[in-house]
């Protein structure tokens, strides 16, 4: 018989409630034993907690929700308690004494509710990215992935294209069908053309999907004493990176993690560009580099005072750059060099701060995708996804090969769908065959 698994899903002790999490076979004759009774399903009930000698352990609440109508599938219960560390570990001891009872590994109750039918592969996920959501749009997009709109998209193009497999080869075994329509591929063909459109513009929008869920990155690029470091403190409002005159103080990537407007940011602080023979600078020009081409957008910041435009300072990359002038608090005329679309700024009085924020704001705007969108969030998904359209793409455009070819290239494309959700089966034919066309009647 499978354990009956128990874990602390709250926070930490000490705190106001502790909730321990029991599920599996076992739930039922474990409330028996420390409270002494089941209570109703789904309703909260006061009881006093005992151990097997009777030991008074705590009073709280106690929730039962039997399964298969469970977050797991199986019974469960909630033990809600003080949560004081004594109580706790007390509860806990008591119930690792229970027959059968063991505590819950990392990720088991949501692995268990994989295994009973519970989740698809994406809601875990999903679930895992709402848990770890720190802004707004990422705690939406994860939400709406727990929720199963990734797997509702997933699970609708497979049946469209188990049905078209099922019309195929119904055309093929069972052509002396009266009820069996000819010419089925006239129809089945421009549909899956159709749906590969579909997964073609669902993969374009894979980066803004990543980009939700890992964040949008900005890298500050520039010479030595241009300003990164005063900037990158000026934005996070906090002494994260040493500033000094001394040039070549940053040696290597210092990275914040900001929330602007609703958007998760990874903010870089990387080592001034410069020709140098000291080792570890290089090195820390090396990354700065490789910064600035993982980035999604490069400020390049200039010392104002300069009035130098030398974009071939060090060549960047072909990512969206925005050329930020600083230290303008020091400079008594306009800078000659900036032009529109420049910036120009101080990260000691706040000047054009505002501006620049904005300016962020804009290019995080056109990254996102449109509100409620769904979007595949992990390299996994993007790489079955391409797997499918390209089978999908050597299908519909497989005119000259045989038939037979072309509905397994349409098998292989459900099946790379099935692996995105963790739901790869052979999909019963005949039995959509027989409910279309009345096959063997």
């Amino acid at each position: 018989m499978r354990d009956t698994i128990f874990a602390l899903s709250s926070g930490a002790p000490p705190s106001g409630v502790a909730v321990i999490r029991l599920s599996g076979p076992g739930v039922r004759s474990g409330l028996e034993t420390i409270i002494g009774f089941i209570p109703e399903p789904r309703l909260a009930k006061l009881a006093t907690l005992r151990d097997r000698s009777g030991l008074l352990l705590d009073r709280g609440l106690v929730l039962y929700f039997p399964g298969p109508a469970s977050f797991t599938g199986e019974d469960v219960a909630e033990l809600q308690i003080h949560g004081g560390r004594a109580s706790v570990a007390a509860v806990m001891d008591c119930l690792s004494q229970l027959p059968g009872y063991r505590l819950a590994e990392p990720g088991e109750y949501t692995k268990r509710a994989f295994e009973n039918g519970r989740m698809d592969l994406t809601a875990v996920e999903g679930l895992s990215d709402l848990i770890r959501a720190e802004t707004e749009t990422q705690r939406r997009q994860a939400l709406g992935q727990a929720a199963g709109a990734l797997r509702d998209l997933y699970d609708d193009w497979a049946t469209r294209i188990t049905h078209a497999r099922a019309m195929v080869e119904a055309e093929l075994d069972f052509s002396d069908e009266e009820d069996i329509p000819g010419s089925v591929s006239d129809r089945i063909w421009p549909a899956m053309k159709v749906l590969a459109e579909e997964v073609a513009g669902h993969l374009a929008g894979a980066k803004a999907g990543e980009i939700v869920r890992d964040g949008f990155r900005i890298a500050l690029i520039g010479a030595p004493n241009a300003g990164k470091s005063s900037l990158l403190n000026a934005l996070t409002q906090r002494d994260v990176a040493i500033v000094s005159d001394i040039a070549g103080t940053t040696r290597d990537i210092v990275e914040v993690r900001l929330d602007i407007a609703g958007q998760l940011v990874l903010l870089q602080d990387t080592a001034g560009i410069r020709e140098s023979d000291d080792g570890i600078e290089q090195e820390g020009i090396r990354r700065s580099r490789a910064a600035a081409n993982q980035a999604d957008l490069v400020l390049e910041l200039r010392d104002a005072r300069t009035a130098i435009a030398d974009s071939e300072v060090f060549p960047l990359t072909d990512k969206s750059t925005v050329v930020v002038w600083t230290k303008s608090d020091l400079v008594d005329t306009a800078v000659p060099a900036a032009s529109s679309g420049e910036l120009l700024l101080s990260s000691v009085t706040g000047e054009g701060l505002d501006s620049l924020l904005s300016r962020i704001e804009h290019e995080i705007g056109k990254a996102y995708a449109a509100p409620g969108e769904v979007l595949p969030t992990r390299t996994r998904h993007k790489q079955y996804l391409i797997t499918c359209l390209r089978e999908l793409t050597a299908a519909v455009d497989g005119t000259g090969i045989p038939t037979e070819l072309r509905t397994e290239y349409l098998r292989n494309a459900a099946n790379a769908l099935g692996r995105i959700t963790g739901k790869v089966d052979v999909e019963d034919l005949l039995g959509v065959i027989f409910s279309e066309f009345c096959v063997g009647k």
